[in-house]
């Protein structure tokens, strides 16, 4: 078998099977194929796409290159979440500890942020002492002893996607359907959860810019999910502004902790954080209805057995478990500067890439793989889409580094003001089931 003869083969649009798809994968991972030619393959990838079979076979190829994780040992049907990113989402921080006291395991292995959208193991961090790299044994334990577990990818999970990865990152092929579906069910397969609950951004801070992109994109995994016999559903959410009050890592920490304090309820980032926990237990055979499933989040939150899960997730992998009652224990930032308004009006939209961005150049994301984060710094936002503005009102609080000179036109330009008030917009798209 030659590699340039599968290059050539999808360079004029045909199928690839399934042993050649694994011939490359594993040469790929183990480096006894040239990075040359498997950025030629991607290429080719990328302009001809991929059937459903050869979607399947990729992505098992790249499962199959590193180790499966086998949570056999823990009862229950062990269900996991992703989201495809966006600029303040912090929903895994959320609904992992209200799913875990509702009595459903909920294994989840998180990301680290790369440009202008964070990761959920950055937001972890933020919390003093805390693991956020879990040895198998400590994953188990954890899931054990409090039903919840996160950790950053291990390397010996799905290592041929960080190989293939690392190559769409330099040669402009990371958006991609078929090789976005792979990398991220490879990973979700390894990780040995029985059934998978997707959030798929939809707009203009997203990958997924369109409705029809990001339905493609959730049917394919739905499709992959099915094809391997994992319960599978997919809600596409709206992400144009940023989904909650707060940018950064120990800000989103804050803001998630007050949520499971029963705190900002009616926001969009609670709605959507509960609808994803209520789909998380209907899969999970803890509920038979939505409305059950509402209903058992909403107590989880009452009674304080949610944010006593997280606690006991902080306390058991080495975190500070008082910095969640107690956010002076988290990272702070050298200065905190007010943006005003500089005019009055309605708040007709809000550019989240713009503000995620911002965040990234006071510290809070990665310009590069390599960079040192400053968990401390931040935006918050204080203006909501729809909202009345008056002159001189604050919009952003903004937490720097200290010495850092903080402008306030660039925050402002991220709001669109006008002189009338705009109609709602759902936040909830569309649904996919399996």
């Amino acid at each position: 078998m030659r590699m340039y003869d599968l290059i050539y083969t999808k360079k004029l649009g045909g199928a690839l099977s399934p042993e050649e798809i694994a011939f490359w994968v594993k040469g790929a991972a183990e480096g006894s194929i040239p990075d040359e030619q498997s950025a030629a393959l991607l290429m080719a990838i990328c302009w001809r796409g991929m059937g459903t079979e050869e979607t399947l076979a990729l992505t098992l190829a790249m499962r199959d290159s590193g180790k499966r994780l086998d949570l056999s040992a823990i009862p229950g049907l062990k269900v996991d979440k992703h989201s495809t990113g966006g600029v303040g989402d912090k929903t895994t921080l959320i609904l992992g500890p209200i799913v875990a006291a509702c009595g459903v395991p909920c294994p989840m292995f998180s990301g680290r942020g790369l440009g202008h959208t964070g990761g959920t193991v950055d937001k972890f961090a933020a919390i003093p002492g805390l693991r956020v790299e879990l040895s198998e044994a400590g994953f188990l334990r954890s899931l054990r002893e409090t039903r919840f577990a996160n950790s950053a990818q291990t390397a010996d999970i799905a290592p041929a996607d960080r190989k293939l990865y690392a190559l769409r990152d330099i040669t402009a092929t990371v958006e991609s359907i078929p090789l976005i579906t792979a990398s991220i069910m490879s990973k979700k397969l390894a990780g040995g959860a029985d059934a998978l609950v997707l959030d798929v951004k939809c707009g203009p801070t997203a990958f997924m810019k369109t409705l029809d992109e990001a339905s493609t994109l959730a049917q394919s995994m739905v499709d992959v999910g099915t094809a391997h016999g994992m319960q599978i559903r997919a809600l596409i959410t709206r992400m144009d502004a940023p989904l909650g009050w707060a940018i950064g890592n120990a800000l989103e920490v804050m803001e998630a902790v007050e949520i499971l304090r029963g705190e900002h309820g009616d926001s969009e980032l609670a709605q959507l954080s509960f609808r994803l926990a209520a789909e998380m237990l209907i899969m999970g055979g803890a509920a038979d209805r939505l409305e059950q499933a509402l209903g058992m989040v909403r107590a989880r939150l009452q009674d304080g057995s949610a944010l006593e899960t997280l606690r006991r997730f902080v306390a058991l992998n080495g975190g500070d478990p008082g910095a969640l009652d107690d956010f002076g224990r988290l990272p702070q930032p050298g200065q905190v500067v007010e943006v005003r308004a500089d005019r009055e009006g309605y708040v007709a939209a809000i550019d989240g890439r713009a503000l995620g961005l911002l965040a990234m150049d006071l510290g809070a994301g990665r310009k590069d793989r390599s960079d040192v984060l400053d968990l401390g710094v931040g935006i918050r936002v204080r203006a909501r889409v729809g909202s009345k503005v008056a002159k001189n009102q604050p919009l952003f609080t903004v937490y720097a580094k200290r010495g850092v000179l903080v402008a306030p036109g660039p925050f402002l330009r991220t709001l669109e003001l006008v002189p009338e008030p705009t109609a709602g917009r759902a936040w909830l798209l569309k649904t996919i089931n399996c």
